[in-house]
């Protein structure tokens, strides 16, 4: 099951917002992101706030906890968003509906949802309109139903195209279902198609990730996002890892792979714009987590999602049933929230920014402590991890290759 919600202050009842968070609306672009939290079986690596059919089925769940109503309960939440922040113009820049398997509830229920965004706050003409979709969980049919409603963007979780290492990753999908997805969704007319894979799975050889890269490039898509696994505390692979029975991801191989990955997609033409993201053209990143990075303002249904508006981050109640309960009482389902300071802030903005490959601007650093923040670079510079020309003509931290594998450590010593 999903782990417990992080902690914060509670959140009222209404989902009123400080007048100075409303204040700074419309200063930066405003998107919604839509969770919908359903998934046919639980990968073995998956922390995300998600449920199965059984799991939903267990006593204490709600007959409002169902995907036939899930639609329902977040076009509730789309209209209370409007109601909370008010009269001001907030047309949506883009919209991102990610799981649990988002396809698995009707493509007519997905365009109510899109629908009642683009009623109670409208799309800006060049919105950006994603979701998310299992290779299994669409056909033709269904993808052209998604184009017609309104879905420009789609992300298939490939994750990899070795049988093999999908087993122990529990995942079902066909690996050589990626191709036929791919031309499906060009047919139906989606302007950006994207590919998410995993690497470092536990027995994955170099030679897998190598057929992993390959099988994705084959399919031409427009962005290919490549995560390292991460065992979290909790899930079904993380215990059969500390009984043994695989080994842990090894920090060297991590490494190696991830160097194979930059060759592959820049050999067949994608860019890195992002420590884990490359798009084959500037248009083709993924402006939704681009508005994440850079500090936007973006609204989040569903339960589980986090939200934050006007320097305001708050999080959903996580359970289905909780969600529909409060929904359906009238209430925000928000379950708790916390004021950013400017110094989290700042702190958040050198975390996420310093990954991206038109790097951090200067201004970032400033007011940080002596030794660290600007103090910092020159010796990143000079150990190879912080590109010279950009630092030096610009005043903005780009990292170099080196930098990317090592970004966590660079943003201690930035911070430090």
């Amino acid at each position: 099951m999903p782990s417990a919600p992080p902690p914060g202050d509670p959140a009222p009842r209404d989902g009123a917002l400080p007048e100075a968070a409303l204040a700074r609306l419309g200063r930066s672009t405003f998107s919604v992101y839509v969770h919908v939290p359903f998934c046919t079986v639980r990968c073995g690596y998956c922390d995300f706030n998600t449920y199965t059919a059984t799991e939903l089925g267990m006593p204490g769940s709600a007959p409002g906890a169902s995907r036939a109503t899930y639609a329902e309960a977040a076009v509730a939440e789309v209209r209370l968003a409007r109601r909370v922040l008010g009269e001001a113009d907030l047309p949506v820049a883009t919209v991102f509906v990610g799981g649990g398997t988002p396809t698995l509830l009707p493509p007519a229920d997905l365009g109510r949802v899109l629908g009642a965004v683009r009623a109670e706050f409208g799309l800006a003409a060049d919105a950006e309109v994603t979701t998310e979709a299992n290779p299994d969980s669409v056909d033709p049919a269904s993808l052209a139903a998604l184009r017609e409603a309104g879905y420009t963007r789609i992300s298939f979780g490939m994750q990899s195209a070795v049988p093999g290492v999908l087993a122990t990753l529990d995942r079902t999908h066909d690996p050589e279902r990626i191709g036929p997805v791919v031309a499906w969704a060009r047919d139906a007319g989606f302007e950006e198609v994207s590919l998410d894979l995993i690497y470092g799975t536990p027995g994955e050889s170099a030679a897998d990730w190598a057929t992993s890269l390959d099988a994705a490039l084959d399919a031409r898509p427009d962005h290919v996002s490549a995560y390292a696994l991460i065992v979290e505390e909790g899930t079904a692979l993380h215990r059969r890892v500390a009984r043994g029975e695989l080994p842990a991801p090894d920090d060297d191989d991590l490494a190696d792979k991830y160097l194979a990955a930059e060759e592959r997609l820049a050999a067949g033409g994608l860019g890195w714009y992002e420590v884990s993201n490359w798009a084959r053209r500037e248009e083709s990143r993924c402006r939704h987590n681009l508005a994440y990075w850079r500090g936007g303002d973006w609204w989040g249904v569903g339960p589980g999602a986090h939200s934050h508006v006007g320097g305001v981050r708050w999080w959903n109640v996580r359970h289905p049933a909780a969600y529909a309960d409060r929904i359906g009482a009238g209430a925000s389902p928000a379950h708790a929230r916390e004021v950013l300071s400017p110094q989290d802030r700042q702190v958040e903005r050198v975390l996420l920014e310093v990954r991206l490959a038109d790097g951090l601007p200067a201004d970032a650093l400033t007011g940080l402590p002596p030794g660290s923040g600007r103090d910092a670079v020159p010796a990143l510079v000079e150990r190879g991890l912080v590109e010279p020309a950009p630092w030096r003509d610009h005043d903005r931290v780009v990292l170099t290759l080196r930098g990317r594998l090592l970004a966590d450590g660079v943003v201690r010593e930035l911070l430090s």
